[in-house]
């Protein structure tokens, strides 16, 4: 029975392949021809691909002539910048003469990853005006590191425009690892040192350039950043539309 039905499947489908239509030779010679030759017809482009291509296009020309990025400074006072362009920080390097040779200081900086909250409605009227002709004030974090021989102070940081707020102290081995057996022994809230504990903190980093004059730059530097990597962004999407 099985034998049976085997031939019967067999004769269906040799019947089948002798009634289908043969593909004429001539044509599958031109698919061929046409499928190898170098001036092969490109298909137009979609409308949407065609409008997402005017979109960027429109888009790279306003910012190209209302906010061109300019070329960024390699450093700043005592310290040398360390970029390159797709990464989402930045680093900064200054090494200490005089009386304080031997000392590195190091400054990371991410992109923008915060901004402060608008005011409350129940705040003054003139605080509110203000505070929206000013615009949001963004917020940078930062990783300071003081590098002596083998000892290492590490700070963490928030930058706004015009301000820079230790967040935490900590103390480092060389190599960055912590002083105690995990990450949280060898730090300390800034804000619960005491009064003279912290201005001494401010001091230090005030000595080495890391204050309010720094948290500027860096602003100015990450929005100029930040144009940079969108404007090339917009590039690569563009060529890869054209292609």
């Amino acid at each position: 029975m099985a034998r049976a039905i085997l031939r019967r499947a067999l004769s269906l489908s040799a019947a089948a392949a002798a009634s289908a239509p043969a593909t004429p030779r001539f044509a599958a010679a031109a698919f061929a021809s046409t499928s190898s030759s170098p001036s092969a017809i490109v298909p137009p482009r979609s409308p949407l691909d065609d409008r997402l291509h005017r979109l960027l296009r429109s888009e790279i020309t306003y910012i190209a002539e209302r906010r061109p990025p300019y070329p960024p400074p390699r450093s700043f006072k005592s310290f040398a910048v360390e970029d390159r362009p797709g990464e989402q920080w930045v680093r900064l390097r200054a090494a200490r003469r005089g009386a304080e040779a031997g000392e590195e200081v190091k400054v990371e900086a991410t992109m923008f990853d915060g901004a402060t909250e608008p005011l409350p409605e129940d705040a003054p009227l003139f605080h509110r005006v203000e505070s929206l002709e000013r615009g949001p004030r963004l917020h940078l974090s930062l990783i300071v590191e003081v590098t002596k021989a083998d000892r290492v102070l590490g700070f963490i940081c928030s930058a706004w425009p015009d301000e820079l707020a230790v967040r935490h102290v900590l103390t480092l081995r060389a190599g960055g690892a912590a002083a105690g057996s995990d990450g949280a022994r060898g730090g300390r809230h800034f804000e619960k040192l005491g009064a003279e504990e912290r201005e001494a903190v401010t001091k230090f980093l005030k000595e080495r350039e890391v204050d309010e004059e720094l948290a500027g730059f860096l602003h100015d530097y990450m929005a100029n950043k930040e144009n940079m990597e969108l404007l090339r962004w917009l590039k690569t999407v563009e060529s890869f539309l054209d292609k």
